[in-house]
């Protein structure tokens, strides 16, 4: 039987807000010489970068450039070999940090006994979310997987899934969301849900960081920062980025 309160709103799901009387915080995001060797070369070079709240960042590069371990040492995933970051001021992987950041990883992982519903009033109650229901209805409806929110999403379709951790990460309230690879397997229609989901996240307030292949989302944002092989070769307007010769593996890797 449905657990689901009534069918979805017409209009889209709206970002749940931290910025209700929200007192000064640091930036969103602070890296400072963040370096990782897997033990058979630099995975990621020592990088320093600043996300400010409210900034919309792509994270361009092509397969192995460092992308995927950046985000995973900034969401406390992955131990740095060397220097840090920090979230809001505070340690990747604490419970303050926890609490203000959503990851949507590239590959969506979840239990086996548990529904995309039940996935979600878990995920909620976690974050102390008593209003969740509408919400989570909400965000199946747009992603066009309402139907399908009793369903196991362990044996869904890549899309999917995909669509699945999609709603799990935007089900929690945050104030920076990480994203790797998040059009991957989606259909024309996810990807222009997944972009409303983003405009509205923006609009709450929230910062974003982006890594995609999608070289059209980089006209969406106002900064772009582009690795290669693991090294910073770009970070600037993303009126300025020339994308698709940035996600280039050829070429030495400049800063500037």
């Amino acid at each position: 039987m449905s657990r689901h309160p009534k069918p979805p709103n017409s209009t889209s799901a709206s970002a749940p807000s931290n910025t209700q009387n929200a007192p000064v915080l640091p930036a969103a995001l602070i890296a400072t010489n963040v370096a990782k060797d897997y033990g058979d070369g630099p995975a990621l070079y020592p990088l320093s970068v600043r996300v400010e709240e409210h900034e919309r960042v792509a994270l361009i590069g092509h397969n192995g450039s460092g992308k995927t371990t950046f985000l995973r040492i900034a969401t406390g995933l992955l131990e740095p070999a060397s220097g840090g970051i920090t979230i809001f001021g505070q340690e990747p992987g604490s419970m303050v940090a926890r609490s203000k950041l959503s990851y949507l990883a590239d590959t969506p992982t979840f239990y086996d006994d548990l529904s995309v519903w039940e996935h979600l009033e878990y995920t909620a109650r976690l974050h102390n979310m008593t209003a969740w229901e509408q919400r989570a209805a909400d965000l199946l409806g747009q992603l066009g997987i309402y139907e399908r929110g009793d369903d196991l999403p362990s044996r869904f379709s890549r899309g999917l899934k995909q669509k699945a951790a999609i709603a799990i990460a935007f089900i929690r309230p945050f104030e920076l969301m990480l994203v790797d690879e998040p059009f991957v397997g989606l259909d024309a229609d996810g990807k222009e849900a997944l972009l409303d989901l983003f405009d509205q996240a923006s609009t709450a307030g929230a910062a974003l960081v982006v890594a995609t292949h999608e070289l059209s989302f980089v006209s969406r944002t106002a900064r772009t920062i582009a690795l290669r092989d693991g090294a910073l070769i770009f970070d600037g307007e993303s009126s300025q980025a020339q994308a698709r010769g940035l996600v280039a593996v050829e070429g030495t890797a400049t800063q500037y």
